[in-house]
């Protein structure tokens, strides 16, 4: 479909929709225009509110934001302070049992090299 074909039915449409909407209005010219500055006037208020909310929401964050991302790199370093011994503990721990793992590896195969010397006896 062409552009200019599709905007010429859509203002012929919009046209076609206002002149139907002042035609079946059940109020007078006069008391229809009040009703929409009244209604434009309330939009409009709303707007500016939502607006101010917007813009106290914006400071806020402003303000927040930082102090979160500071409080919470604190506690992370905080955190990485207080479990710096355990994980060393851990770590020692863990070669510990390696050694322990090897050594016991090292005991099973002399023992089955004593099995199997004593089955070809």
């Amino acid at each position: 479909m062409k552009t200019s074909t599709f905007l010429l039915g859509l203002t012929t449409g919009a046209i076609g929709g206002m002149v139907a909407v002042l035609l079946s209005t059940p109020q007078s010219g006069k008391e229809f225009r009040s009703s929409l500055q009244t209604t434009k006037e309330d939009l409009q208020n709303r707007l500016a509110d939502i607006k101010g909310s917007i813009e106290n929401i914006k400071n806020e964050a402003q303000q927040t934001i930082p102090k979160v991302i500071e409080e919470s790199k604190e506690s992370f370093a905080s955190w990485q302070a207080e479990t710096a011994p355990i994980q060393e503990n851990l770590q020692q721990e863990i070669a510990s049992l390696q050694s322990s793992v090897e050594e016991i590896e090292k005991h099973l195969a002399e023992f089955q090299n004593r099995k199997n010397q004593k089955n070809n006896e």
